[in-house]
């Protein structure tokens, strides 16, 4: 190797003495303690379908960095899905685990001193985790797309996860039978992956290779398939060869990377909850960019092209057969940054110079797209004077764009929903839950989602918008529902000082969320309320709470300062 590597210390020093005696101990050569050490970061997990398969796709990646000339070393993390780590806590334990496996991979990665990284991303909080990681210690680093589960039948109807989420809420309103909801469950899934539907893993998916931190042509893909198993062998033998080459993330991860980011959310009409982690790896990465800011500014040059599930009737195999992320950054090449660097070593638009579009009518060109209006809109105004996120999906001429009237209020997810079932949420209301920020939660805790499925289930979502501190599901984009209001009502934010019957406007095409109270009367309520007081926490959730930014910084944990190297 002519590359000096970090990994390797003076021959004879402590550090490597010690590290000798640990790897000869473990089956390497002297050979080997030459060559280029690369983390498998895997979070394979038995609790959860989204990591069952992990195990499998690192053995295809080890073996193809000793294949390339590389050593191998298997780290894990912790493998967060939602819809199992969500029962404890209220769900409090979800957008903190994406923080955790950072820091997890820090102690593994930086305190080794290893040479590069690849990381095996699954379910909604593994890919943001891992390009978070990648940003912060900025060595060689690939992102392994670990596809998508294959769903199953009910009476011949197509039915997955998705369809369980929103017919469990269903089912507790009588719009749908135990029995169905059971047959549901046994149905669903058929196989590993992350969800089928265009919500925050497939999302995040896209993102990954947008950003040029995964192989062009990763995503999406069906977890198992070939092709998965092609990418990852391909990803295997290019990490080594990234080391060798010395780009590293901040090479890649530019303003231009992220403007085709938020080109590929909005082209999709993905989950809104990529705002908050590209703000993320934007922080962790050092680039001085505004996600929030480049949403809206993108958003009026974006159009739509692609409808999968549940934005339209695409299912996500359609989306992979058309060519996927790849053939939808061909189709809006003539809006990206052809010139930002990928872990390929070329750049976007060398990339994408032989692709082409399999099928034009599930992603569409430029000039003819499923939406030419924004799917995702960030509103500011006197109740959310940082942010607030509206999510639109496909927007028709006649999609509800404007709502004002009185607020009911709500400081607790449950008590929202048995207001909703009992009948006293009615037509013109905007229901305001609100506790459910990061510090609130905390962690974003509260199942906002189920809120807004429980409208759904009222039949109420075109006749009440739903405005709350909390995250919602990359699945919600019915009615009016605003999200992630900043700052929350936990920290003294607008929110905090909404009382019933008070006026509450959307207004999504000028961008705003007000709340029409003189601002005498607020001053008056602040002083009534005293110092914000944040709710009691315990554990990790309370090391969270002390240590979370505002989502203007992606909610990332205060950091003082990077790893030093050694």
């Amino acid at each position: 190797m002519t590359k000096a590597l970090r990994s390797n210390f003076p021959p004879g020093s402590p550090r490597e003495a010690a590290r000798r005696a640990q790897w000869r101990a473990l089956g390497l050569t002297d050979e080997d303690m030459k060559k280029p050490k690369i983390a498998v970061v895997n979070s394979s997990s038995e609790l959860a379908i989204c990591f069952s398969h992990l195990d499998g796709v690192a053995k295809i990646v080890k073996d193809a960095v000793r294949a390339a000339g590389g050593v191998p070393f298997e780290i894990r993390t912790a493998a967060p899905s939602d819809f199992i780590i969500s029962a404890g806590h209220a769900g409090g334990y979800i957008l903190p685990s994406r923080d955790l496996i950072v820091n997890d991979m820090e102690i593994a990665v930086e305190g080794a001193q290893l040479d590069g990284m690849i990381c095996l991303s699954s379910c909604d909080k593994t890919p943001p985790g891992h390009l978070m990681a990648a940003g912060r210690f900025n060595i060689p680093s690939i992102l392994v797309m670990c596809g998508y589960q294959p769903c199953g039948e009910v009476n011949g109807k197509h039915v997955d996860i998705e369809d369980v989420f929103l017919g469990s809420i269903q089912a507790s309103f009588g719009k749908l039978s135990r029995e169905e909801l059971r047959a549901m469950c046994d149905n669903a899934i058929t196989g590993p992956g992350v969800c089928q539907g265009m919500a925050t893993a497939n999302s995040m998916h896209v993102v990954c290779e947008a950003l040029g931190m995964s192989l062009p042509g990763s995503a999406p893909v069906l977890a198992n398939s070939p092709r998965m198993v092609e990418m990852a062998r391909r990803s295997g033998q290019r990490i080594v060869e990234l080391v060798l080459e010395d780009i590293k993330p901040r090479d890649i991860l530019t303003p231009g990377a992220f403007h085709n980011a938020v080109a590929a959310v909005l082209a999709v009409s993905g989950s809104i909850n990529c705002i908050k982690h590209l703000q993320a790896t934007a922080v962790e990465a050092g680039v001085d960019v505004d996600i929030y800011k480049m949403f809206n500014d993108l958003g009026g040059k974006i159009p739509v092209l692609s409808a999968v599930r549940p934005n339209g009737d695409d299912s996500i195999e359609d989306f992979e057969a058309a060519g996927g992320a790849r053939a939808l950054m061909k189709q809006l090449a003539p809006r990206l940054d052809l010139k930002a660097m990928t872990v390929t070593g070329k750049t976007v638009g060398e990339n994408l110079a032989e692709v082409v579009v399999q099928n034009e009518q599930v992603i569409r060109p430029i000039g003819r797209p499923f939406s030419d209006k924004p799917p995702i809109v960030v509103l500011r105004g006197t109740l959310a004077p940082e942010s607030a996120i509206v999510k639109l999906g496909l927007r028709g001429p006649d999609r509800q764009t404007r709502f004002s009237g009185p607020a009911i209020v709500y400081d607790e997810a449950g008590e929202a929903m048995r207001a909703i079932a009992n009948g006293e949420v009615k037509a013109g209301n905007v229901l305001v839950v609100r506790g459910m920020g990061v510090k609130g939660g905390p962690g974003m805790a509260g199942p906002a989602s189920q809120v807004v499925f429980a409208l759904d289930s009222a039949d109420l979502q075109q006749q009440v918008a739903f405005v709350s501190d909390g995250q919602l599901s990359g699945l919600c984009n019915k009615g009016l529902t605003v999200a992630e209001v900043a700052p929350e009502s936990a920290v003294g934010g607008p929110l905090s000082l909404v009382q019933n019957g008070d006026r509450i406007t959307i207004d999504v095409d000028n961008h705003l969320l007000d709340l029409d109270v003189p601002p005498a009367e607020l001053a008056a309520r602040r002083a009534r309320l005293g110092e914000p007081q944040l709710p009691h926490a315990t554990g990790y959730l309370s090391i969270y709470q002390r240590t979370v930014q505002p989502m203007s910084k992606g909610a990332v944990l205060v950091l003082d300062s990077k790893p030093t190297e050694v």
